[in-house]
């Protein structure tokens, strides 16, 4: 069981902020640039966190159609020509720059309702010599996990949230503990307060 600085760790940014956030809506997951058994590869992995989390997913989002877009590509020049993405994305060409200039592989921006409860996530994915080595499980499954949830900055720097067991990847037990224990109704949508994670830390102890 994780224990509440280590709790508090997934959700302190590296400047030392504690923030933390979860959908305040069902996700409507949609995904560019891939072929069909990708893409039923990627929403069936958002389904299980989903799941996991006993939260919702929906065929429509009644504001913004879907609210989970994923966008796949070869390179970070070819999102400006995506039609109307510069709308859902604003200063989307300095975006671009910077992704070039730090040589990423994939990004993930997300926006907020009234309450700051996640509404929608945008991630995108550039296949680059790395990711074309992994798996399409293995993607979906890390790239579900990452937009369940509003986490830190440096969450995931230095290990993984998924694990290889025989052969096959799954998400790690307690960071599947901390996804349900988060989206427990008891437990608020948004948090600015590292008390937040002795809570959460509390509700995993309950779920044992």
């Amino acid at each position: 069981m994780m224990d509440e600085n280590a709790v508090a760790d997934l959700f302190t940014r590296a400047d030392g902020s504690y923030l933390f956030a979860r959908w305040g809506r069902p996700l409507v997951p949609v995904v560019f640039g891939v072929d069909e058994p990708t893409l039923s590869v990627f929403k069936g992995a958002i389904e299980a966190v989903v799941t996991l989390a006993d939260h919702k997913m929906a065929e429509t989002d009644p504001e913004l159609g879907a609210n989970l877009m994923v966008f796949f590509c070869n390179a970070w020049d070819e999102l400006p020509e995506v039609p109307h993405l510069d709308k859902l994305v604003p200063d989307l060409l300095p975006l671009v720059a910077r992704l070039k200039g730090a040589d990423a592989n994939q990004y993930r921006i997300f926006r907020f309702d009234e309450a700051n409860a996640i509404k929608a996530a945008f991630v995108f994915i550039r296949m680059d010599t790395h990711l074309q080595t992994v798996s399409a499980d293995t993607l979906a499954l890390s790239q579900a996990v990452q937009t369940i949830l509003l986490w830190s900055d440096r969450a995931f720097t230095d290990h993984s949230p998924l694990a290889a067991v025989n052969d096959k990847t799954v998400l790690r037990p307690e960071i599947a503990q901390v996804i349900r224990a988060a989206y427990d109704p008891v437990m608020p949508s948004v948090a600015h307060d590292a008390s937040h994670a002795l809570r959460l830390a509390a509700r995993i102890g309950v779920m044992q």
